[in-house]
């Protein structure tokens, strides 16, 4: 709990200092508003969070969302639920893709997911001809990111589903697990008699199928397949992931933390949205690409610190 107080703290200072400052900021829009929109980086973030957990990494999230908003826009002519199925189900392909090159050709993840994010961005051009696709207008599956229930966001719903699913999954569960033991040392988890390569998959598929789903909202909530969308959502999700104490080596991670570094990102642009909005500064778009690289390193090198501080314990610990 003492290592994961500094950013519960800073949740608290930002939303102390939003409330404060800004006449709107903890109105019930600006709320929903926050929800629906950054449903789709925790999607992202908590696939993220079981890949860097098991000690790899997914740099294709981004493109396979957008690849999938494509196909959830081509398809929402038969309907709603056909589109949210299809663009999931591609999203999934392609993880269960990765997992499997990493897992049968021993291809180091960074690689692996490197090239598949290219290959995702260009299959969405071309199935989109290099524009924007957009939903069938006679279709009802825009409600799916523009709509509420009970008076709620139905993508922040989905998100909530999705991050307690993964919670209960790390937590109570052999998947959990097994990722866990995979992270601190593989080479140990096969020697326990782990199935290392199965977990791997799953890791992937997990990711590429959340990834999928943020593409769906991302269709549904704007009205078209956006191809050339996802640029960066990479290191929004392992910026989250690392921010919520989950070490990049893996073999320790939370999805609570997680979903804690998402708004710690997501309030950090929505406070500088209202701050822009009073005149005080102008930042551009481009500037949230600044700030989650500056938030990426800090914790970065932060962690490395840590690490270091713990192999000199254990070495100076007697046999």
């Amino acid at each position: 709990m003492k290592k994961n107080l500094p950013i519960l703290l800073a949740l608290v200072v930002l939303i102390v200092l939003g409330l404060v400052r800004y006449d709107h900021f903890g109105s019930a829009y600006n709320i929903t508003s926050f929800w629906r929109y950054n449903s789709m980086f925790a999607l992202i973030s908590i696939g993220m969070a079981f890949v860097i957990i098991t000690g790899g990494i997914d740099l294709s999230v981004g493109t396979v969302a957008a690849l999938a908003s494509v196909v959830a826009a081509l398809t929402s002519v038969y309907g709603g639920w056909v589109a949210v199925l299809a663009g999931c189900a591609a999203g999934m392909a392609v993880g269960v893709l990765n997992g499997l090159i990493i897992t049968r050709l021993k291809i180091l993840p960074f690689i692996v997911t490197l090239a598949t994010s290219l290959g995702a961005h260009g299959v969405a051009l071309l199935l989109g001809k290099n524009d924007a696709v957009s939903i069938a207008s006679d279709s009802n599956f825009g409600n799916f990111g523009q709509g509420d229930l009970f008076g709620l966001p139905i993508p922040g719903i989905v998100a909530v589903v999705a991050a307690v699913a993964g919670w209960l999954a790390l937590r109570s569960t052999r998947f959990g697990r097994h990722s866990l033991a995979i992270g601190g040392s593989e080479e140990a988890a096969r020697l326990m008699g782990l199935n290392v390569d199965r977990t791997l998959v799953t890791a992937y598929a997990v990711s590429g199928l959340l990834a999928g789903m943020a593409g769906v909202i991302l269709a549904a909530q704007f009205g078209a397949g956006q191809p050339n969308e996802g640029v960066g959502w990479e290191l929004f999700a392992i910026s989250a992931v690392v921010l919520g104490g989950t070490l990049l080596t893996g073999g320790e991670g939370s999805i609570a933390m997680t979903i804690a570094g998402v708004l710690l990102l997501g309030l950090v642009f929505n406070l500088l949205n209202f701050e822009n909005g009073l005149g005080f500064i102008s930042l551009s778009a481009y500037w949230q690409s600044v700030i989650r690289g500056v938030f990426l390193l800090l914790v970065i090198v932060l962690q490395a610190r840590v690490l270091k501080q713990r192999g000199k314990r254990r070495s100076a610990a007697p046999a």
